[in-house]
């Protein structure tokens, strides 16, 4: 069986500044043809993006999909709310422990596996100020650390 090759397309690198992620999850999307392309081309944007569980399904939010050139009169809207596919013991886990203990669900990134379209969903709870503060100083504790070793050899 060949190995399960990933391509990157984007990633939310805000999310792990902004949040503490408790677990992550693989979705698959439901998308047009012209999005494909599009994120194929790497053109996508999951700044401010979140999803949500409405009636037993899972949706994806606030994703910018940049329209594809080449698709004309058949584009895709580019924030259009985007159907993600998981399994229903997934979703009413996650619909349990946002309801009971206040988490949202982030997307941390976007990636082609296998040919298919998905997105990480990390499982988060949001971070205070101090917090954000005491993870910047570890950083950049751990950056002088590393860079006197260097030095030294």
């Amino acid at each position: 069986m060949p190995v399960q090759e990933e391509k990157n397309v984007c990633a939310n690198r805000k999310a792990r500044h902004d949040y503490f992620i408790e677990e992550s999850y693989e979705a698959g999307l439901v998308l047009t043809g012209s999005e494909v392309k599009s994120l194929r081309d790497g053109k996508a944007n999951l700044k401010d993006s979140y999803a949500r569980i409405l009636k037993g399904e899972a949706f994806l939010l606030n994703v910018h999909i940049s329209p594809y050139a080449a698709a004309h009169q058949f584009n895709h809207e580019p924030d259009r709310t985007r159907k993600l596919l998981l399994h229903r013991k997934q979703i009413q886990r996650l619909t349990g422990k946002v309801k009971e203990r206040g988490l949202t669900l982030i997307p941390l990134r976007l990636y082609f596996k296998d040919g298919k379209a998905k997105v990480e969903l990390g499982l988060a709870r949001g971070k205070k100020l101090y917090d954000k503060r005491e993870t910047l100083r570890r950083k950049v504790a751990q950056r002088e650390v590393e860079r006197s070793l260097k030095s030294r050899k």
